[in-house]
């Protein structure tokens, strides 16, 4: 036995994934490649290894209990200065992002834990790297679009060589996508 570090997170499926993580290298990150473009609902945790079988079973009760729901990015944000990070925007999603992650870290289940900062769903498109290089992504990304309909979230593990590497898909209870998670709407709607 021994302990892993685990997240849990929404893939930005493709072609936005791809096309963000490339424009996080292009910005002179170098962690860009070892970890795939996502929303975090669960941030590194190092868990004993013993405890994958209880997390995951945790995960797919989360996830029964989530239903479809459209994801909308839009421009960028930033957390300077206090976290070297510019991130696209959830604008669209952010609610169901916040539930979820809420039910992952839930205090009776196997990964309850505090969070640094207080939760904010975001893309991180630059960490830590030089400032300049930060108001690029920044300025660059600012036009940048995507949406799709959210059908679930994914396990991930980080390894000795700090990739994170997927460990298992849950997808949400209801397979059915409500229509207007189809298509990128400009007005959201109250929730």
């Amino acid at each position: 036995m021994g302990t892993v570090t685990i997240g849990v997170s929404i893939a930005v499926p493709e072609p936005h994934g791809s096309l963000l993580q490339e424009r996080r290298a292009g910005f002179g990150d170098a962690a860009a490649h070892g970890i795939p473009t996502h929303v975090t609902l669960l941030p590194p945790t190092e868990v004993d290894s013993s405890l994958l079988p209880a997390i995951e079973a945790h995960l797919v009760e989360v996830a029964s209990a989530g239903r479809p729901f459209p994801m909308r990015l839009s421009g960028t944000g930033t957390f300077r200065p206090l976290s070297p990070v510019v991130f696209v925007q959830v604008v669209e999603g952010a609610e169901a992002c916040t539930w979820l992650q809420k039910q992952v870290r839930d205090a009776s289940g196997p990964v309850a834990r505090e969070l640094q900062f207080p939760y904010h769903p975001h893309v991180t498109v630059a960490h830590g790297i030089d400032e300049e290089s930060m108001d690029r992504a920044f300025e660059e990304l600012a036009d940048y679009e995507a949406g799709w309909p959210c059908t679930g979230f994914a396990l991930y593990e980080q390894g000795a060589d700090g990739v994170w590497r997927k460990l298992r898909d849950f997808a949400f209870g209801s397979s059915m996508v409500p229509p207007q998670a189809g298509h990128v709407e400009r007005a959201s709607s109250a929730g």
